[in-house]
């Protein structure tokens, strides 16, 4: 008979060693290294690990029987960025004071790292997960998958995944930002943002989109480059929008890396002897470290990420504590964004 896991319940080692037609100790083996196990034999058991989606359980023997982790495992897209530093701070700090810990980690928006991520988690018994989607394959965040294991997406969606997330009001937003440009008088509004099926990338877009439209502004491609993932490419689109023969007198960007390439860009010709009333003003979507101090105005959509987090720790510890980990609708919590200047 061929091993199969229940839906909702995680495979165990026996599971496995059924299913690959072999003992639990060389599945063992095999997990450990494959000691003294033939190749093809290892490679039946992998197999079987990946058609069984079976993790290890890393606690396994840290925890008596009923014990739970104490464990809250948080995956960001880029841990370089202070953004989600303060985002996971947010997190922490909501479930600190229910006496539970975060392990945190990093995707950098690969979806293969964050699928390993997640089996590492879940490897680790974390009692739920908080996670910033890379955007890629989500077949890995399906409840099924993840057993009694509750998950909160964060900034983002994943369509077709019914689960709790947090987002931010981004087409009010971006919309809010370009209109502030519009109603200072700029006609010509570059656009910078990060890829095009980046679920926040999108709805930002729509945002910038719909202030155009509602103000009869055709929309000029070349004014619009949107794939851009870190400031170094950022400041490189910078560069190409005010070589243009029209450049935009003004940049809508639509997260904090782009503002920061942009300023970047701006700094350089600054340095070069241009003139500062030539550069394009600049809204951020996200503000950025010592936005305040540029050399050309700066308005930012702004937002606390450590609510954010806080917000997405609270959706989560609420399904933990009232014992409806799957059931009951998924919730979909929006965030609000206002519009300010920028500080040091």
């Amino acid at each position: 008979m061929v091993g199969v896991a229940h839906p909702g319940k995680q495979p165990t080692i026996k599971e496995v060693a059924l299913r690959a037609g072999v003992s639990p100790m060389t599945v063992s083996r095999t997990l450990a290294g494959g000691a003294n196990v033939r190749p093809e034999i290892q490679e039946r058991v992998l197999e079987a690990v990946r058609e069984l989606g079976y993790r290890r359980n890393e606690n396994a023997r840290s925890l008596r029987p009923g014990q739970t982790s104490g464990l809250i495992g948080v995956a960001i897209t880029n841990l370089g960025n202070p953004y989600y530093g303060n985002f996971a701070l947010g997190v922490e700090e909501a479930v600190a004071a229910t006496g539970r810990r975060i392990i945190l980690g990093n995707t950098g928006g690969d979806p293969a790292r964050e699928r390993q991520l997640v089996a590492d988690f879940l490897g680790r018994q974390v009692e739920g997960l908080v996670l910033v989607p890379s955007g890629g394959p989500s077949d890995h965040l399906r409840p099924e998958r993840l057993g009694d294991v509750p998950l909160v997406l964060a900034s983002r969606r994943i369509y077709g995944l019914d689960v709790d997330a947090v987002l931010l009001d981004d087409v009010g937003g971006a919309y809010r930002g370009t209109l502030a440009l519009l109603d200072a008088g700029h006609t010509r509004i570059g656009y910078l943002g990060n890829v095009s099926s980046a679920f926040t990338g999108g709805r930002r877009y729509e945002g910038y989109l719909h202030a155009l439209e509602e103000r009869g502004i055709p929309l000029d491609p070349a004014l619009v480059l949107r794939e851009q993932q870190d400031a170094d490419s950022a400041s490189e689109a910078t560069r190409r929008l005010l070589d243009l023969d029209e450049p935009p007198t003004a940049i809508f960007s639509a997260n904090n890396r782009n503002s920061i390439g942009a300023l970047h860009e701006i700094g350089r010709r600054l340095r070069a002897g241009a003139d500062a009333a030539d550069l394009p003003e600049l809204v951020s979507f996200d503000d950025f470290e010592l936005a305040g101090l540029m050399p050309v105005p700066v308005t930012v959509v702004d937002h606390d990420p450590r609510e954010l987090g806080r917000e997405a720790a609270k959706l989560l510890l609420s399904r933990l504590g009232n014992g409806d980990r799957h059931r009951g609708p998924a919730r979909l919590v929006e965030m609000p964004v206002r519009l300010a200047p920028a500080v040091g």
